[in-house]
């Protein structure tokens, strides 16, 4: 969280198109990267695994982390995604688009971002974006550092952790959560996702922080192939 506010607060108030033009790209990708990993100290939050020694930090820290990322009401959030794993890829799944999951990635991701954006939602990022340009940001900074790495950051997890794990195919899931996991290997997971792409493990295993997913997925991938032998 503390990369996160330094770097957007350099971006949006700090940054100097002409002397660091060239910068501008690495700093959209590395503020998006940032900004889904936000969302993933939130999502711990909501399972309890951030500081399971210290439940009583997980409201207050996943509140100020929704609030960061998209202006979310926490205890919203956390109850739709319960609701997540509760039913996953049925109706009652707020993630899961039913008719636009056979239209396709944007379909469904369109029905992703309207099921989960409100109108308390939105007056609260517009004053967020109007107090800071009045208070001296600049316009150019605020949509290309602030708004573009926001929206590009929810279109990454929402491919690389709703839609490759949760899509319908030919292959039969494995289990009723209906999730399956990416094969990245964990330098590749961690940049797509902060392995949020290891679902199926996250699905079976929702309490284990973001960080210990990959030695999950190594665990589940040898239990696998024992049951083979």
């Amino acid at each position: 969280m503390g990369a996160f506010c330094v770097s957007q607060l350099f971006a949006v108030w700090g940054f100097r198109w002409s002397t660091h033009w060239a910068f501008a790209p690495l700093l959209v990708v590395w503020l998006s990267w940032l900004y889904v990993g936000l969302f993933i100290v939130a999502h711990d939050c909501m399972h309890g695994s951030l500081a399971p020694a210290l439940p009583g930090l997980h409201r207050p820290i996943g509140q100020v982390c929704s609030l960061l990322y998209a202006g979310f009401d926490y205890a919203a959030l956390r109850a739709k995604h319960r609701a997540h794993h509760a039913s996953p890829g049925t109706a009652d799944d707020p993630d899961f688009a039913g008719p636009e999951a056979e239209r396709g990635l944007f379909a469904w991701y369109g029905r992703f971002v309207t099921h989960y954006l409100s109108a308390r939602q939105l007056a609260l990022l517009a004053a967020a974006f109007h107090v800071s340009a009045l208070s001296g940001a600049s316009l150019v900074n605020l949509l290309a550092f602030w708004l573009v790495p926001s929206l590009l950051s929810s279109l990454q997890l929402f491919y690389f952790g709703t839609y490759l794990p949760h899509r319908p195919t030919l292959a039969p899931f494995a289990d009723d959560h209906r999730a399956r996991s990416s094969a990245y290997p964990a330098w590749l997971s961690l940049l797509s996702c902060f392995h949020f792409g290891y679902h199926h493990e996250h699905h079976l295993y929702p309490m284990v922080p973001w960080w210990r997913l990959p030695a999950l997925r190594g665990r589940e991938i040898r239990r696998a192939a024992r049951s083979h032998v």
